[in-house]
């Protein structure tokens, strides 16, 4: 038994890719600037057992968390980010 191995979530390639379209869309991003969206496990007490992260690598660089999986991430949760920037 390896207690140091942790085993990654799997993300739908297709997923990731509408998420990023969203965030380009609704944050008026320009093709060069990058985007990455990673998902974690989190084994903490009151700590959802996947977050999402988003990174906007813009000037300056902007990290978003959203307290569920890739899969389960809908338009409205990126909406939600918009409010957050203000």
């Amino acid at each position: 038994m390896n207690l140091f191995s942790q085993t990654k979530p799997k993300i739908d390639p297709a997923k990731v890719q509408e998420i990023k379209a969203l965030i380009y869309q609704r944050f008026n991003l320009s093709p060069e600037v990058h985007v990455s969206i990673s998902q974690s496990s989190c084994t903490e007490a009151n700590c959802p057992p996947i977050e999402t992260a988003i990174v906007i690598m813009s000037h300056p660089a902007r990290t978003y968390k959203i307290q569920k999986p890739v899969a389960e991430i809908e338009s409205a949760d990126i909406s939600r980010l918009l409010l957050a920037k203000l």
